[in-house]
């Protein structure tokens, strides 16, 4: 298997790299969180003008006739800079939605203007009772006619203050657990009915809790079939969480290479703290921790396109790595720094609350060992059969 990267991915991640070195520094990145946008749209136009809103979608499409590995190397760069504008929501969610099921005319309004940096998309998926059952949906969408009336609760919707657009899962038949009778749709956030909650998250990002009271959706904005979503929806949210795998393995590296630094510079007793052997070891566990992250994260990431079964446990294995990874190496960076490490202005602080956050961002360990141990379970009944 090669694992080479191909000379257009080389390319986007040295043009990135450079990019947030020169205008995404940590002392800037901490000013915008704190403004009240809490987020650049020049950026934004930037970040479209390089092709990295255009890299993982197909040249029919619109797109550089990339995938899922340049979104990877995207994020990973992403994730060393603790960049905030909403690259998983806006390219990885709806832009995955809408290559995978939109109809043509669905992909011609949206995903070129995704591509261009004009539209900002946020994935109203999660619910308050719902915890990480993509399935479990209190929210409705009843048909009458040619439109969709829908009600409900979105919780914690990322980056939605700064979307104009939702892409929104609800159910159109069935009871509250039921894996049939689940939709998606493509809903204006400025609709008739849409009220939103929003709030800064403990990460220095934005999100809302979206309520929906009778908004009308025309039936023209349903992407795939009715009722039928959930594969898809699957599907979408699995490519986010190998996506967001990989920031992790950035802002993990950086938290690491920030600590070794510290180590060399920080004495006791007249000697650098980095020469104590207890806390050497501390620090090769924290890079073990990242390097296999990293390489869990690049198999999830390259089975994205293989069947159902293996897709999910590559990704839910994955989670789990970088979940117990990201904590190891967060709280280790935080220890061996000492109090200071807390403190708002020391930059090793914020990629620990980051990597905090990403436990709990499409699934935690808990919920990925539970997910891979039914999926083990049932491949060994199938063979046994």
């Amino acid at each position: 298997m090669d694992f080479n990267f191909s000379e257009e991915q080389t390319m986007i991640r040295d043009s990135l790299a450079r990019l947030l070195r020169d205008q995404y520094d940590f002392d800037t990145r901490r000013k915008v969180a704190e403004t009240d946008a809490g987020w650049r749209p020049e950026m934004w136009q930037q970040f479209a003008e390089l092709g990295l809103l255009a890299a993982p979608f197909s040249e029919e499409d619109g797109g550089l006739g990339g995938g899922a590995l340049d979104s990877m190397v995207i994020m990973e760069e992403f994730g060393k800079a603790l960049v905030l504008e909403p690259y998983v929501p806006t390219v990885v969610c709806a832009g995955g939605f809408l290559k995978h099921a939109g109809t043509a005319e669905q992909k011609s309004e949206h995903l070129e203007a995704i591509i261009s940096g004009e539209r900002v998309f946020a994935f109203a998926y999660a619910e308050p009772r719902g915890r990480y059952d993509l399935f479990d949906l209190e929210t409705t969408a009843k048909k009458d006619g040619d439109t969709y009336t829908l009600n409900g609760h979105k919780a914690v919707v990322i980056g939605a203050p700064w979307a104009s657009h939702l892409i929104v899962t609800a159910r159109t038949s069935g009871d509250r657990r039921d894996k049939d009778g689940i939709s998606v749709f493509i809903v204006e956030k400025d609709a008739s009915g849409i009220t939103t909650r929003d709030y800064p998250t403990v990460d220095g990002r934005r999100a809302s809790e979206v309520y929906f009271e009778n908004v009308s959706v025309p039936d023209a904005n349903l992407i795939g079939e009715e009722g039928k979503a959930l594969p898809l929806i699957e599907q979408v949210v699995d490519e986010a969480t190998a996506a967001v795998c990989a920031e992790a393995m950035g802002a993990m590296g950086v938290a690491h290479q920030m600590t070794v630094e510290y180590s060399k510079q920080r004495k006791q007793f007249g000697v650098a703290i980095g020469k104590f052997q207890v806390l050497q070891h501390r620090m090769v566990d924290m890079f073990m921790e990242h390097e296999q992250s990293i390489s869990m994260t690049y198999m999830a990431t390259l089975k994205l396109d293989e069947d159902e079964t293996t897709r999910k446990k590559a990704v839910s294995a994955a989670k789990v790595r970088i979940g117990q990874g990201g904590r190891f190496v967060g709280q280790e960076a935080i220890q061996i720094h000492g109090g200071m490490g807390m403190t708002d202005e020391l930059a090793v602080g914020h990629y620990f609350k980051r990597l905090t956050m990403i436990d709990s961002e499409c699934g935690n360990v808990d919920h990925h060992m539970r997910r891979y141990t039914s999926l083990s379970s049932e491949a060994l009944k199938q063979a046994a059969e």
